[in-house]
């Protein structure tokens, strides 16, 4: 079968490398690229082959600082906030024209940032984002509020609206930096916001990226800004700016936990998206030929750096052994390499912290008795040795209360277990017993069976016969428990950007 057309254009990598390469990547600040205050730069490196590659301004509270007074600035002057949303909308419109007009060089620089595979730096990346910006676009013009008939003695009316927050500060994760940071700010733009982006140090470029594209637009000076640095300092000052009236962060949950306790000052508005341990159940009646590559590559995929990975694989015994050689197929068969491959359909974890992490929870699972089925081990990637490259790797005989399967890995790790005809009572308590409920997959040919199951389950998000495909702009993603607060996504996702202002007016 032959593999689709590369939908990238490879031949400017080296021109882009060089550039990258030249001089350090700056902050976007009230429309400009300037260096941090400081002068201080920090390394970047490329994951597949764990050299530095580029550099990028190390923001710290000063520059922090500035870049929330230009978004004050713009916020308070009216200049987005009070624009007509149609005119918000149509600019909002022509960033996603330019940033599909510079696709290639976003993918290839996500590609060497964050290591993914370069078709899911396109497809996850680029066009994700882009599609993000023409759906919250729409919303522009049609954030409203309602009407009340208020029970005052005398004649009266009431109604609401919905005003946006304020400034918001964007914290951005770092498995898919450019789509994340883009849906984070369309949904504050939509609303009237304006906003602070700090991507996270691991995959600051094509963040920068989306500075320059958006002062092509024609945004108004201050309306997004990008501070790149570390989350001690840049992050923390962002968090604890008495300025900003909203964070909305995605990332782990004891980092979430910290930002809760940060923001505590003034009271600031919070969105956070954290961690998952995601179960995918299948039973017995399951079409295996779609469940089994479906559960496969909802951890596999971006090397199971995904808050919604399904990293807990519950398998009815009927089938247990036909998933488990399948999903081990699926394993061994994945080529693994460097995403600037076009062969590659898995590429390396993040960073050297990443890759200890990973192997010190499989570490961790052997010495409480669970066993490797297959992978496990650094994978040998030719021509990339310093690369943070695992094997997917697929445990057995792992049970509950183990770390592998209590805590989030953030890799490409499968922890399984076997159910019987048990009630669904017992399956989705089995299912629950985590401090997690970001993420399900119910695999079954029986609809009632599989919607029962999404009402028992305690997770944001629910797929029945399906991985989801990532997150589609229109449906509210979140999670219950520890998994985080509030939604992103759809109306909720905008509203979320919004404040509710009550109005009576006395007729009589």
């Amino acid at each position: 079968m032959t593999p689709p057309p590369m939908p990238v254009d490879t031949s400017i990598l080296p021109d882009l490398k060089a550039d990258l390469a030249a001089k350090p990547r700056e902050l976007f600040i009230n429309g400009e690229f300037v260096p941090a205050k400081s002068g201080e730069t920090f390394d970047v490196i490329d994951p597949a082959t764990g050299q530095v590659f580029a550099q990028a301004a190390s923001g710290g509270a000063e520059d922090v600082d500035l870049a929330v007074q230009a978004a004050r600035k713009c916020f308070d002057s009216g200049a987005w906030s009070a624009m007509p949303p149609a005119q918000r909308a149509r600019i909002m419109m022509k960033l996603a024209e330019l940033i599909e007009a510079n696709a290639s060089r976003i993918a290839l620089t996500e590609t060497l940032d964050n290591g993914m595979p370069l078709m899911m730096g396109y497809f996850g990346a680029v066009m994700a984002a882009s599609e993000t910006l023409r759906y919250n676009a729409g919303w522009c013009t049609k954030i409203g509020g309602e009407t009340f008939t208020p029970s005052h003695p005398g004649e009266w009316h009431g109604f609401t609206q919905r005003e946006p927050v304020g400034v918001v500060g964007g914290i951005v994760p770092w498995n898919f930096p450019f789509v994340m940071g883009v849906a984070k700010m369309a949904q504050a733009l939509a609303a009237g916001c304006t906003i602070v982006l700090k991507p996270a140090e691991q995959t600051p470029l094509s963040t920068v990226i989306l500075g320059e594209l958006i002062a092509e637009a024609g945004f108004p000076e201050g309306t997004v800004n990008i501070v790149t640095g570390f989350g001690a300092t840049a992050g923390a000052a962002l968090v604890e700016h008495e300025q900003v009236d909203k964070i909305s962060f995605t990332g782990s949950t004891v980092t979430g936990k910290q930002i809760v306790k940060a923001c505590t000052g003034n009271l600031k508005r919070v969105t956070l998206e954290l961690g998952g341990k995601s179960p995918v159940i299948i039973f017995d009646d399951a079409n295996l030929a779609k469940a089994i590559p479906a559960a496969a590559m909802g951890i596999f995929g971006n090397a199971g750096q995904v808050c919604a990975a399904g990293s807990r694989l519950f398998v009815h015994e009927k089938v247990r052994d036909q998933v488990l050689e399948g999903v081990t197929a699926m394993a061994k068969g994945l080529k693994v390499g460097s995403g600037l491959d076009p062969a590659s359909q898995m590429g390396p974890l993040v960073s050297d912290a990443q890759f200890a992490r990973v192997t010190g929870y499989i570490e961790s699972a052997l010495s409480e008795g669970a066993k490797v089925h297959v992978g496990g081990e650094k994978a040998s990637v030719e021509g990339s040795e310093g690369g943070y490259f695992i094997q997917p790797t697929v445990l057995t005989d792992t049970v509950a209360g183990m770390k592998a399967v209590e805590e989030e890995i953030f890799g490409p790790v499968l922890a399984t277990m076997t159910f019987g005809d048990d009630d669904l009572e017992t399956i989705a308590a089995a299912a629950n017993n985590t401090q997690y409920g970001l993420n399900a997959s119910v695999f079954t040919q029986d609809i009632t069976r599989g919607l029962k199951m999404a009402k028992r389950i305690k997770s944001g998000m629910v797929n029945i016969n399906g991985a989801g495909g990532g997150p589609d702009p229109a449906m509210p993603l979140g999670g219950f428990k520890q998994s985080g607060w509030g939604r992103e996504n759809g109306r909720a996702g905008v509203e979320a950007f919004t404040e509710v202002k009550s109005v009576t007016v006395n007729l009589g």
